[in-house]
């Protein structure tokens, strides 16, 4: 099955939270936090303005974005969990 956002909505998979500090020590799983960093794995056709037009949006497929704690809609596609959010939610994309 394929997922394919609408308008200006984005699917982001996370990325793996570091399970050690920098100086070595393993933080077990029930507290590390979810990670907010994530790839994009799919977007929408872009944001329609008030005129009809549609304006492209700037993330693309496998970018590596930042987003906020608790941004976008966490669902499951084919047992894997992704997250859809709109564009608007993504705070910076990582180069």
């Amino acid at each position: 099955m394929e997922l394919r956002p609408l308008q200006d909505r984005v699917v982001v998979q996370r990325l793996d939270e570091e399970t050690k500090t920098a100086g070595g020590i393993i933080i077990p799983d029930n507290h590390t936090e979810k990670p907010s960093q994530g790839k994009i794995i799919a977007v929408g056709s872009g944001y329609r303005n008030t005129d009809g037009s549609v304006r492209n949006l700037d993330v693309k497929v496998g970018d590596v974005v930042l987003f906020g704690k608790y941004s976008g809609t966490e669902v499951k596609v084919e047992g894997k969990p992704v997250l859809i959010m709109k564009e608007d939610e993504i705070l910076g994309i990582l180069h």
